[in-house]
């Protein structure tokens, strides 16, 4: 992993990258690992969000002022973070949704973290949904957060999509022969965004080398 990270940062010089996905992919614990490799900082917009209204948690937030105010604080942490260099930012679930805030992210190199809407619905339900605002809060158990995660994934899969990378977990895992998407580690699923992200830094640095290069 240390040499694959070495050989990212040779590649983009510094620039920031953005995880985005639905909420319970894993961004944070696997923006942990690649932050933690690449020695850049890791950073949480959720973590900045709660700073600009206060100190009130994200569920509070949306309790307080809704989910518009929520999104409007948002865009101006994605704004701010797409200014830094050498920082891997977990993003909220709902970022792409906001077309201006693909301004920001653009600014640096954004990354899906793609997993099944079922896989989800068992990570968020062990650990509870009370922190989930999009979820009801306390949802009553799997088929719930199964219902209303789908429901979400539909929405914003096309916005998804717009990453530079795109890593798909249930491939990794029948690359890797898992049996099943719970078998992989966070370290696995870091080592894989960073092959995708050196592929994806080495075809951008051809695609704009002068003709002739």
């Amino acid at each position: 992993m240390q040499r694959k990270a070495q050989e990212l940062k040779q590649e983009i010089e510094g620039t920031c990258i953005f995880l985005i996905g639905m909420m319970g992919s894993g961004k944070s614990t696997v923006g942990r690992l690649l932050a933690e490799a690449l020695e850049y900082q890791f950073l949480d917009s959720d973590t900045v969000i709660e700073t600009y209204a206060g100190g009130l948690s994200v569920p509070e937030i949306f309790k307080k002022w809704k989910e518009e105010r929520f999104r409007e604080l948002e865009s101006q942490a994605l704004q701010e973070l797409s200014s830094a260099g050498e920082v891997v930012v977990a993003t909220g679930g709902g970022a792409v949704v906001q077309p201006r805030n693909w301004v920001y992210l653009r600014n640096g190199i954004t990354v899906w973290l793609d997993v099944p809407v079922p896989a989800l619905a068992s990570r968020v339900t062990a650990v509870g949904t009370g922190s989930r605002p999009l979820l009801g809060g306390d949802c009553g158990g799997y088929d719930q957060a199964l219902a209303r995660l789908s429901k979400i994934y539909e929405e914003r899969g096309p916005a998804y999509a717009n990453a530079d990378v795109t890593v798909s977990l249930q491939n990794l895992a029948l690359s890797l022969a898992c049996e099943d998407i719970s078998e992989l580690t966070p370290t696995a699923i870091a080592v894989q965004v960073l092959e995708e992200l050196i592929q994806h830094a080495r075809l951008n640095k051809y695609l704009r080398a002068p003709v002739g290069y």
